[in-house]
């Protein structure tokens, strides 16, 4: 068998189905002329019917493209979980333009760079005071010719802190922004090869590198999803209340819930942020049926005292991703719950899918599941990536498929390294049992993945950096029980300088970085490690933190997710 895990598969379901691509525009036009007046959306208790998603980013597009906005251009959004997410990001892509997003979790350095690399002179934010004072210093600073303040107000009170719009001609409401636009006769032709997204990633070798994510890529992943669940759609025939708690700037969710639900038709119930309990009274109460989530919110809910009290029964679906999760926590889950959850591996180049687990087959703890339907997936060896490697041995995985990106905005050469042919190098090593299950046991990158999210170890520097006693530093992960992985700084200080506390620390990088980035532990060092020709070296500083594992040691984790 060419494929060894298809034997796994759900009845039905074969490796080489078509996987459909088409365009982001179409697949909600579609979805809108099969469920119309159905929910789409529910936010604050407010439902969001499919004909009204369509026509409202059908304005916004509109407004677009009177603002000149179309092809060839950059939109940014920088949102939270709101419908302004949506209705922006597929208003920017039905008038030709690409989406970048910006998360705001990031601090000023790794905005500024993406804003300045992608080319976006717009940015579409909220007025809430966790982002526009942000949005008004990237305009202040030349990197912005316009902002487009979404009121949260809209979508009912919240009483979530605002900041007033200062009066400044480049500054509009979106409700000023698309009043009066008008649709155009015949909207912008737009192909499954255009780039539709900018999905910034990357390493510790630089600074965070745009994967463009084209129409094709990322309606391909959806299909992917639609292939491999098609028989448990079948047997349900139901349409699902989806939990999103998951940024809808995160690829995980963009693709694993967005997407995927308004192609089925399925509602989803959109939070602003994670509160294990209202997670909880959506399930109990509002009977959530399916709920992708991120390895600390199923440590939280896992840690809730009475949850083998609570009724989790409306529940068919539950997954992590984004990260690998402790394969305590999902043993705690099974036993108090009587659930399984579900888990796979993908990454922001793939739009998310790589592997996943079907709902029968064989028990394997620490694997991070099958290939999907039209997905390749190898493992190759780290000296030669040609050559591929036995079942069983240890080498970097490389994948290849419809919704793989087709390399990174304006770096060749990074786009050239990252490829052998049409193969993908992931940068994480693994292996493939007999069975054609795969397991992760280590990542080439210094990338850290802190709660789903990446954090990248130079960035940290870049900012420790500007602290006037450090003379030198690197950035390493350590564990971390609530969030799998978190920021540690080693620093040498400048001669005759003051040692300062991690508090301080903490306190000076506030604002320069993101909350998730900032580190939650120092030690000062005397020297740190180099490498033969003087270069600091991070290898040498984990090698020296922890012993090598013993070699019998298998990978502690169920899964690993898209990383963004």
């Amino acid at each position: 068998m060419t494929h060894p895990g298809e034997q796994f598969y759900p009845q039905g379901v074969r490796w080489d189905d078509p996987i459909a691509r088409g365009t982001l525009p179409d697949l909600l036009s579609q979805a809108a002329a099969e469920f119309g007046a159905q929910p789409a959306i529910e936010f604050r208790d407010r439902p969001i019917s499919y004909g009204e998603l369509e026509a409202l980013a059908e304005n916004a597009a509109a407004a677009f493209l009177r603002a000149g906005y179309g092809r060839d251009r950059s939109v940014a959004l920088f949102l939270g979980n709101t419908p302004d997410h949506p209705v922006h990001f597929f208003g920017a892509l039905k008038a030709g333009a690409r989406v970048v997003h910006l998360s705001p979790l990031d601090g000023e350095i790794a905005l500024s760079h993406k804003l300045a690399d992608s080319g976006a002179r717009v940015l579409v934010t909220s007025n809430l005071s966790a982002l526009l004072p942000t949005a008004l210093k990237f305009l202040a600073g030349g990197l912005l010719d316009r902002l487009i303040v979404c009121e949260d107000d809209h979508w009912g009170r919240a009483g979530t802190p605002q900041t007033p719009l200062p009066d400044d001609p480049r500054i509009v409401t979106a409700a000023q922004f698309t009043a009066g636009a008008e649709r155009p006769l015949r909207w912008p032709a737009i192909s499954a090869d255009d780039v539709a997204l900018l999905q910034y990633t990357g390493g510790t070798t630089g600074l965070p590198k745009g994967a463009m994510l084209s129409h094709g890529n990322l309606t391909a992943a959806v299909s992917v999803y639609d292939v491999w669940g098609k028989p448990a759609r079948a047997e349900r025939n139901a349409v699902e209340r989806v939990i999103c708690v998951l940024p809808l700037f995160h690829i995980f969710a963009l693709t694993v819930v967005l997407l995927s639900s308004i192609r089925r038709g399925h509602l989803i119930s959109l939070h602003q942020r994670f509160d294990v309990e209202a997670v909880m009274r959506d399930i109990e109460v509002k009977r959530a049926t399916a709920f992708p989530g991120v390895p600390t919110m199923w440590i939280a809910i896992a840690a809730l005292p009475d949850l083998d009290k609570r009724d989790l029964s409306s529940l068919v679906s539950c997954g992590s991703g984004g990260a690998p999760l402790p394969v305590e926590v999902a043993r705690i889950f099974e036993r108090k719950v009587g659930m399984k959850l579900k888990s796979g591996w993908g990454m922001t180049e793939t739009c998310s899918p790589g592997t996943g687990h079907p709902k029968e087959g064989p028990d394997k703890p620490g694997s991070i599941g099958l290939m999907l339907p039209g997905i390749e997936i190898d493992v190759v060896s780290l000296e030669d990536p040609t050559q591929l490697m036995p079942v069983g041995e240890v080498g970097e995985i490389r994948i290849r498929g419809p919704n793989v990106t087709r390399g990174y905005w304006n770096r060749p050469k990074e786009t050239a390294e990252a490829f052998v042919g049409d193969r993908f190098l992931t940068g994480d090593i693994g292996y493939m049992d007999a069975d054609g299950y795969f397991y992760l046991v280590d990542r080439k990158k210094d990338m850290i993945i802190s709660g789903g999210f990446n954090v990248y170890p130079q960035m940290i520097e870049q900012a420790i950096y500007t602290h006037p006693a450090v003379q030198e530093v690197i950035v390493i992960g350590i564990p971390d029980d609530y969030r799998g992985e978190a920021a540690k700084a080693f620093v040498r200080l400048r001669n005759g300088a003051k040692a300062f506390t991690l508090d301080e620390l903490r306190a000076f990088l506030a604002g320069k970085l993101g909350r998730h980035e900032i580190p939650a532990a120092l030690d000062f060092v005397d020297e740190l490690p180099r490498t033969s020709v003087g270069k600091l070296s991070r290898h040498e500083l984990r090698q020296r933190q922890s012993p090598p594992p013993a070699a019998s040691v298998k990978p502690q984790h169920v899964a690993t997710g898209g990383r963004s």
